[in-house]
Formats: structure tokens, sequence, C-alpha cells
């Protein structure tokens, strides 16, 4: 359980040290696109250790699918709304600014498991 906890830190701080130095570029040509593209990986952030921690519970024998299915309702639905929103701040291709901050955090995730399952070969 070790690596799985310093997986998780590495890849909130990797996904911030990744998305911070772009959203920067953004926010010098257009602010709120910069801001669209952090609170993606906020979000994105946020949401992943939700999901692990659903996850982690769903493991444990004392919990039932039925709460982790409509807590993940919950998430999807919570999340689905911030692109919306910032959409309806700023430009409405700004959600593809948010939507690469959210995945971020996942797709370095699913990289980081990836390499540590070659590794081990």
């Amino acid at each position: 359980m070790r690596v799985y906890y310093a997986r998780k830190r590495s890849v909130c701080v990797s996904s911030l040290l990744l998305v911070v130095p772009a959203a920067a570029l953004a926010a010098a040509r257009f602010p709120v696109l910069g801001l669209d593209l952090l609170i993606g990986v906020g979000c994105g952030i946020l949401y992943s250790m939700l999901l692990m921690g659903a996850n982690e519970r769903l493991g444990d024998l004392g919990s039932r699918a039925g709460a982790h299915a409509r807590s993940s309702i919950l998430r999807v639905f919570a999340f689905g709304a911030v692109p919306v929103v910032t959409a309806a701040i700023g430009p409405v291709w700004g959600m593809g600014l948010y939507f690469a901050g959210f995945f971020t955090p996942l797709t370095l995730y699913a990289l980081a498991v990836r390499r540590e399952i070659a590794a081990q070969r």
C-alpha cells in the first residue's frame, strides 16, 4: 500500500508541475483559458482522489456496491457541471482546456501503473 499512496502523491504533484506552466502560457493570451486549465487539473486531482477513496472503501468488506454507485453518479454530475459553468464564463472552446486539465492526473496515473507493471515483468 505504501507504493500506492506514493504513486497517488506523485501523480498529483506531476499533474500540477505539468499543467501550471501551460496554464500560465494560456493565461498570457487569454486569462480565462488559463483559469479553465487550472480548474480542470484541480477538479481532475479531486475527482481521482475521491474515486480512489471510493474504490478503497468498496474493497472493504463492510462497504456496499449501491452506495458506491450513488456516489459515482454524484461525482459524474458534479464534475460534469463544472466545464459547463466555465464555458458560460469564457469561450466555449475553453471546455477543451478544462478537459485537458481534468484528464491529466488520470492519464499520468495510468501511465505510472503501466510503467510499474512493465518493470515487474
